[in-house]
């Protein structure tokens, strides 16, 4: 009954969320439905774990997700982001549509800009550009996930994404951890990418098949040609928090022992040490900078409401984003604290293909994401059952923490786009586009990214190239 509650659990909560309901109030549910077929009290199970790891984790990165939140906010309602996918689209032209969009959503996504509003801010001169070409719009969701959901949120060292920030907190490393193969990994998905896209470009182009007849969620034509600031205008903030952002993690002096007055005082300190959090810390000051610097060169450009109104909505859509994840974490984490999720936890972590700890965690990562429809959500569970014990066992074979953190990283946007994913939900809504539409080219990426992973692996475990 213990497996058996587990997969039935993880049923329910992918289905709802395939229909549109909210895992904040769903997961809770499921959650304690696994608990309760496997003999556990309900509200303990409630409180002291769904709850108290969910808090955990938004104690952690709340910061993170709200300023990441209110930047891009300020970033959209200014036109700045705007101005710079209008630049790229419209450089490379409709002879490299997709590519255009790859790029266009990579860059925002790279200089800090959370991903939902990568999609807001891309999808517009997209679809525009893709009509124009002649493409079919059901490839759109496939090319602005391949830009903002794969090598520039987790692979390319440096990213200031999430997903390359949790690791920092188990293996003490910082952002830009294991840079060869990270690059390495990144450019592999961005040229397998492509060719896929470009392929069902070209096998849509030889069936005779067109833009098509769109009526949801359809830009105006002459949106492409919106009066925005100039693309080198709408740069200078992302600039800024990258380079705020590097010098912080890599020329800065942090004082180790800051720390040490909130230990005396015996308070509850999630970091074990200031190396812990150099990356979080760097992060907090470098998006602060940069919104900032966007208010500064967009004031001007504020839609009705002025920056009130912009800072209040970019802080609701942190609330929103945070506590779909946190419950996810919660979901996870009543999850392998069950009895028979051990067996299933033992198993990973008895994977010792090449006498390395690197197979057993990419494995782990990408499975909780899929389990929990998020990159962050499952490579948080999975680091918190089993960090140390990777670590234990790379430093009894002289291995770096850096390729853990790396291949932790881009693991966990792997299998997270499943179905039930919200950024998959999210974009497909914005597209107007369905699942039955667009979702395959999505799970394309999926697994392009899942594969490059473990090519990655291969690659250090020839040259041990970091």
């Amino acid at each position: 009954m213990q497996e058996i509650g587990i997969i039935l659990s993880l049923f329910l909560l992918m289905f709802f969320a395939y229909r549109g309901f909210s895992v904040i109030l769903f997961a809770p549910v499921f959650a304690l439905l696994a608990a309760s077929l496997s003999g556990l009290p309900l509200m303990p199970a409630y409180t002291e774990l769904f709850m108290a790891k969910g808090v955990t984790y938004i104690k952690s990165y709340f910061p993170i997700f709200l300023l990441g939140a209110v930047f891009g906010k300020i970033m959209e309602d200014t036109g700045l982001a705007k101005s710079i996918s209008r630049a790229i689209i419209s450089s490379l032209g409709k002879e490299r549509a997709i590519l255009s969009v790859v790029l266009a959503g990579a860059v925002l996504t790279y200089g800090g800009v959370s991903l939902f509003v990568v999609v807001f801010a891309v999808y517009p001169f997209a679809a525009a550009l893709f009509r124009e070409a002649d493409i079919p719009k059901r490839l759109v969701p496939g090319s602005v996930a391949l830009g903002a959901f794969t090598f520039t949120m987790d692979s390319f060292p440096g990213t200031p994404q999430i997903q390359n920030i949790i690791p920092t907190n188990y293996f003490g490393t910082t952002i830009y951890a294991a840079p060869i193969s990270g690059i390495l990994g990144g450019l592999t998905i961005l040229i397998l990418g492509v060719t896929w896209m470009e392929h069902r470009r070209k096998a849509a182009a030889a069936a005779g098949e067109g833009y098509g007849k769109h009526t949801l969620n359809e830009p105006e034509a002459e949106q492409s040609a919106v009066d925005l600031p100039p693309w080198y205008v709408g740069a200078l903030p992302l600039l800024a928090v990258l380079v705020v952002n590097f010098f912080l993690n890599n020329m800065f002096t942090w004082n180790p022992a800051t720390l040490q007055p909130f230990q005396a005082m015996n308070l509850p300190l999630v970091a074990p040490a200031v190396k812990n959090v150099i990356s979080s810390w760097s992060l907090i000051i470098a998006l602060v900078v940069g919104i900032l610097l966007t208010i500064l060169l967009g004031w001007s450009r504020l839609p009705g409401g002025g920056l009130a109104k912009s800072l209040n909505a970019g802080a609701i859509r942190s609330l929103l984003a945070i506590m779909n994840t946190a419950s996810e974490v919660g979901y996870g984490n009543v999850i392998a604290s069950l009895p028979g999720f051990k067996a299933i936890s033992g198993a990973l972590m008895s994977i010792k293909i090449g006498g390395s700890p690197l197979v057993s965690e990419a494995v782990t990562v990408n499975v909780l994401a899929g389990v929990t429809g998020s990159a962050s959500g499952g490579l948080s569970i999975a680091l918190d059952l089993l960090a140390k014990d990777w670590l234990t066992w790379a430093n009894t074979i002289g291995m770096s923490p850096q390729i853990l953190h790396r291949v932790a990283s881009m693991a966990s946007g792997g299998m997270d786009t499943l179905p039930h994913n919200g950024a998959v939900i999210t974009l497909l809504a914005v597209c107007g586009m369905t699942h039955r539409d667009s979702y395959g080219d999505i799970f394309a990426m999926t697994i392009i990214k899942t594969s490059t992973v473990f090519l990655i692996i291969l690659f250090h475990s020839i040259t041990g190239l970091l």
